[in-house]
This record gives C-alpha cells, structure tokens and sequence, in this order.
C-alpha cells in the first residue's frame, strides 16, 4: 500500500521519514472517518488513516459527559452499511454508541493509525500531490517522530468541535473559580453544593444545566449570551427533542419530502411555541433567521430540549445577560448586575475546523453529516481507478 519516496527538489525532505500513500489519506477517526473508510473498504480503494489520539472516536471516548446520550434517533445516527443493533434504545447511550463505532471499525477492518497528530498540509501544485506533515508518538516509550504522508487526496474529517477554546474575558484569569470547559464536564456531582454560571446555551450547556441543577444545592446561572464568543449574537432555537412522540427532527424530515424549508421552519416554530409557550420571557431569545435554515447555511444546530426549559421555567435555573468581567469572588454582567461567591464555570466547547491547513488550502466543507461518508467515497472510487497502473509519482 506504501512505499518510500525519493524526492530531492525540497530541503527538508530528508529531515523527516516520508511515507506513500496509494490511495485517500483521511485525518480523523471518528464517526466520518470510519464512515469514509468502510465505504472506501467495500470499493476496493486502499486508505490510510491517521488520528491523533490513541483510540477511534476520541470525543466521544474522553471528552463527553458521563450521561450522554444521541440527541436523535439511531436510524439517523447509524454509519453506512451497519445499522445499529435492535435491542440498542431509540436514543443510544454514549456507552453503546462507542460500542458500535468499535463493532464497525472491526467488522471493515479499519486500523487508523493512532497517536499521529498532523502538523500541516499543503498542496504541491508541482505535482499535484498533497503532503501531510504529522507527529507520530510512540506508545510504548513516548519518543516523538516526524511523518511526512504524500497522497493524491486528503479527507479532512476531524470533526465541527475538534479543538477547544477559552474565551478571553476580562479578568477570567484571575478568577477564583473553577473554570471548566464543557469538553471536562462529566457530571452534575462536580458541582454538587456549588454555585454554577454556564456560559452557552448550545446543547452542551442546556443538558450540563439540566444534570447540575438536580444534583446540586444552589441554583444554577445560565449565560444567555455565551454563544457571543462563537456567533455574533446570543439568540439560540430551542425545539423540543420529540413531538407527539415522534422525533422533532424525523418530523422534519418527513415534511421536507413535500414542503418547502421556509414552510417546514414555520411549522416547526409553532410546534415549539405549543410545547414551551413563549421562551423569550425566560431571557431565552430566538434568532432573527429560523432553525432549519441556520442549520443549512451556517451549520448552526438548534438546542434540542431534554428537560432544561423546564428548570427554567420552574425557577430551577436562573437565565442572565452576557459576561463583562470577572472578579476574583464575582461576576460582572453587561447589565450592571453582580453574581456573588464563587462559581464553577462550564465554559462552551468552540468548533475550529481544519487548523493544520495551509493558508489558502482549497477545502470543501460538507454539511450532509454521515450521509456525505458515501459520496466522498463515490467520489474517491472514480479518481482512483482513472490512475494508470503504471503511474508512478
């Protein structure tokens, strides 16, 4: 599948050992990854696969909370080519859903290649070949390497929240607190006899406030304006996870079969409106632009409700204004208003996509999910088996 290259016309090149890649090198094995990889494996089209971590599905493995579950049914949820097992929930836990990423990376014999973290990648328009520079980590004794892979095609599928990022607020740094990335939280006993400020109220921040604001003693503060730090403004869609018990989003889609979306986004609203009544006299404000069609143009996914908005209409949680600034023993709001003591703060995971690309880089993104996993590898077939046998770079 690999072989070593001799290439002269680069300095640095035999600074770093250089590996061949005969067919799509794909960074990342998560979800997409594995999805593209067992599409390309049934097509014949050999692959390499590189991941960072020391195991498939790293986000889901080390950094989600303990009670995770898929916030939509499984049959949307399910890799190409193996649905999930029928004695799994119509909800799968993130336990089961690790499980069955395993299952599938054995049953297509995907075996990524772990602990390789990619420094770079660049396009040499010279001889049309992409060069995928990376760090590989020895497991066993820690001693760090360089990789350099050289390909015809890159499949970047490292995921919407790969990396993590610590808005920079005033005075954050001096904070007394404990200030916690939504990637750390595991559960609501971290927080159990604490004061607890949220900042974002996005998926991860509505369940983290639903678990926390049952296990612990004091009530807990949402940041309405959290999401200011990755948008440009604090409104968020709120739908309910399922409507007349069938899920919000297969209700979606069925409509979509036989609407337009500015109809279905309509439709959708009023159902929400019928679930939770008016959520803005809670401070919850909804986005000028409806939910379907923030999702389909920017990627924006709505906040699908597990019990949170009851919490807050209850009085359980308290929703307040964005952060000016911290203190060390308080919080300052736009407002004027002060939240005193201590707070322990869940501070919203902040998506980064592709940050090893050259400057430049031509990159399409893909907003089909896992459905694209077929395409791509479509795509790749044809590429591949359009090289002549003989080529040789």
């Amino acid at each position: 599948m690999e072989k070593t290259l001799r290439i002269s016309d680069h300095d640095d090149f035999f600074s770093r050992r250089c590996v061949w890649v005969n067919g799509p090198l794909i960074v990342g094995a998560g979800p997409s990854g594995l999805a593209v990889g067992a599409c390309l494996k049934e097509q014949g089209v050999p692959f390499v696969v590189l991941e960072r971590a020391e195991c498939i599905a790293s986000l889901w493995q080390k950094r989600t909370y303990d009670r995770l579950k898929l916030h939509l049914p499984k049959q949307f949820c399910q890799l190409p080519k193996m649905p999930f097992p029928e004695a799994f929930p119509e909800y799968p836990t993130k336990k089961q859903f690790i499980e069955y990423l395993e299952s599938y990376a054995k049953r297509f014999e995907i075996n990524p290649r772990f602990n390789e973290c990619v420094q770079s990648a660049k396009y040499d328009e010279t001889c049309g070949l992409w060069r995928v520079r990376t760090v590989s980590t020895n497991a066993t004794t820690g001693a760090h390497s360089e990789v350099e892979y050289i390909c015809r095609w890159l499949v970047v599928a490292t995921g919407e929240n790969a990396e993590c990022v610590v808005p920079n607020i005033e005075g954050l740094g001096a904070f007394g607190g404990n200030v916690m990335l939504a990637s750390e939280y595991k559960s609501g006993e971290t927080f159990r006899g604490k004061r607890v400020l949220v900042v974002g109220c996005g998926n991860s921040g509505m369940e983290s406030l639903s678990t926390s604001a049952t296990t612990m003693q004091h009530q807990p503060w949402l940041d309405s304006n959290g999401v200011v730090f990755l948008f440009s403004h604090f409104q968020v869609h709120v739908l309910p996870r399922e409507v007349f018990r069938k899920s919000t989003f297969e209700l979606a889609t069925l409509m979509m079969k036989w609407l337009p979306l500015w109809l279905v986004d309509k439709l959708m609203l009023i159902l929400a409106w019928l679930v939770f009544g008016d959520i803005e006299k809670y401070g919850l404000k909804r986005p000028s632009m409806e939910p379907l069609e923030l999702k389909n143009t920017q990627g924006k996914t709505p906040a699908l409700d597990i019990g949170a908005l009851e919490k807050i209409r209850s009085g359980d949680i308290k929703v307040v204004p964005g952060i000016k600034r911290f203190f060390p023993d308080s919080v300052e709001l736009v407002n004027g208003e002060k939240l005193e003591n201590r707070f322990s703060r869940a501070c919203h995971r902040i998506p980064q996509q592709c940050p090893f690309l050259a400057k430049g880089s031509f990159v399409k993104y893909s907003r089909q999910g896992l459905s694209s996993g077929i395409k791509v590898s479509e795509f790749l077939k044809i590429k591949f088996f359009s090289i002549p046998i003989n080529f040789n770079p």
